[in-house]
């Protein structure tokens, strides 16, 4: 968001004029796509989005999985070509184009890049990854962020952290020592985070060292915030909470989808018992207003001749994009084919 203090004092003078209720209330979605509003302070509800490949765009009422209708959107090659692309600036033509598309849609946040490591070939999502190398995971996502950014336009980097598997994804522990976590499945976010700071980060399903990233204070509060200087929003991934009122102490401001208000009720009898104090949900709430905050800046969409014309340029920006993808390799020695037997 914003480098300067002017839209945090601002999200800090209307959070004052919050009840306790509507703080509660703002830091869980109102549907499955869109976050709550408060419409007598002049907060609207504003909408997130899929996107690592391209805007996925879903009007409420579809089947939220991508089977059903999407809103016509530019397909751009995943994050597994990008990265073998290993150009740069590459990544942020993509995010400046898929930013207008977001723009075009009213979509305030897009749900990317996603920049987790290649630890398992068989993980079902390495095609949205850049790469297994976190430096260039990292300048991608940096570049790709930048790109969207600069269109008034959010990202959301995801998932946050050593989600390397689908199998399992709700309950699987990632043991990690700290060496390797510093080495190979943090760098890559630190870079997105100090290099370009995305309006959003996503905690992942997962377990990390016994404990779920949603309830995190290593992840959420000690590495992204304190070192790292993270000045936006974490927000859950869909479905992804474990404990509410742990999340909103250790630094996780906004839960997706909706809970249907139950974990607000959670978090309102948790600071009446004084097991969460309310100058904790206060920040949570400070950050998700910033974040409609900035969503309300954002330009208004094109007209519909001009949405047309983008999609036929970003059309043939992804073209170039796959060309600038492939990679060719070279059969030194003929190496291949391998002999019969080798692998056994």
């Amino acid at each position: 968001m914003a480098s300067d203090r002017e839209p945090d004092m601002e999200a800090c003078k209307l959070v004052r004029q919050m009840t306790l209720e509507e703080k509660a209330e703002l830091c869980s979605g109102s549907s499955f796509w869109y976050t709550k509003g408060i419409k007598r302070l002049g907060l609207e509800p504003v909408m997130l989005a899929d996107g690592p490949l391209g805007l996925r765009k879903q009007n409420e009422g579809n089947d939220h999985l991508g089977m059903g209708v999407s809103v016509p959107a530019t397909c751009f090659p995943a994050g597994v070509n990008l990265g073998s692309s290993w150009e740069v600036e590459l990544c942020r033509e993509i995010g400046e184009a898929l930013g207008a598309e977001c723009v075009a849609e009213s979509v305030a946040v897009i749900l990317a890049p996603a920049i987790n490591m290649k630890r398992n070939p068989l993980c079902g999502r390495n095609f949205e990854y850049f790469s297994e190398d976190p430096h260039l995971a990292g300048e991608c996502a940096a570049a790709f962020i930048g790109g969207v950014q600069s269109r008034g336009v959010g990202c959301s980097v995801k998932h946050f952290a050593a989600n390397n598997q689908e199998y399992n994804r709700l309950r699987v522990d990632t043991i990690v020592d700290e060496r390797t976590l510093r080495e190979i499945y943090l760098p890559a976010f630190e870079r997105a985070v100090m290099g370009a700071q995305p309006w959003s980060v996503m905690s992942a399903y997962n377990r990390l060292n016994g404990t779920y990233c949603s309830d995190s204070t290593q992840l959420l509060t000690s590495v992204l915030r304190d070192e790292w200087r993270f000045r936006g929003l974490v927000v859950s991934d869909w479905g992804g909470t474990n404990d509410r009122v742990a999340g909103v102490r250790n630094g996780l401001d906004l839960e997706m989808p909706t809970s249907g208000g139950l974990n607000d009720r959670r978090i309102l009898r948790a600071i009446a018992a004084g097991e969460l104090q309310e100058a904790e949900l206060d920040v949570a709430a400070t950050r998700v207003t910033q974040l409609l905050l900035a969503a309300r800046a954002r330009p208004p969409p094109p007209a519909q001749s001009e949405c047309e014309a983008l999609l036929r340029r970003n059309h043939e920006l992804a073209r170039r994009a796959a060309l600038h993808s492939a990679v060719l390799l070279k059969n030194d020695g003929a190496l291949l084919p391998l002999p019969t037997g080798l692998i056994g």
